[in-house]
């Protein structure tokens, strides 16, 4: 019958056991490893557990995927690279044009001498903003469409 390991004797004997496995144990960490194996049947089966543990990983291979699904793969992710970066160049270009678009309209307010330069920049910024939400707002409302799991349900 064997006594029960103290926890420190546990830790001690934990550390043994990973050096074990991946075979680092010198010669005194051997023996006192061996000690702890021969005289405590948890030991013993833990042992037991990570040698078997190893050996089923060490035999473990992965799976080759046939050449269709990495095609598929590249395919899909220069899809996705792609679409990104034309809805990037789109938002920007929307954004040049609409602004610029809104800044000729209101041009003509904006060329009165007698309007302040703060009113100026304030009406050019509410411009601005305007765009950029709304592209903001409009692609957003794109995506969402897209993929949205509930837009075959009716109310």
């Amino acid at each position: 019958m064997s006594r029960q390991l103290t926890s420190a004797e546990k830790r001690h004997f934990q550390t043994l056991l990973m050096k074990a496995v991946d075979g680092e144990l010198n010669s005194d960490e051997q023996t006192e490893f061996d000690k702890f194996v021969s005289q405590d049947a948890d030991c013993r089966n833990e042992w037991q557990q990570m040698k078997k543990l190893k050996e089923v990983t060490k035999n473990m291979n992965f799976k080759s995927l046939p050449t269709e699904v990495w095609d598929n793969y590249w395919v899909n992710v220069y899809n996705r690279l792609e679409r990104g970066l034309a809805w990037i160049l789109f938002s920007i270009g929307a954004i040049i044009l609409l602004t610029y678009s809104g800044f000729k309209a209101v041009e003509s307010i904006i060329a009165d001498p007698q309007l302040a330069g703060i009113l100026k920049a304030a009406i050019l910024m509410v411009i601005g903003g305007s765009v950029i939400l709304l592209v903001s707002v409009v692609r957003e409302k794109l995506f969402t469409r897209k993929s949205d799991p509930y837009k075959e349900v009716q109310r």
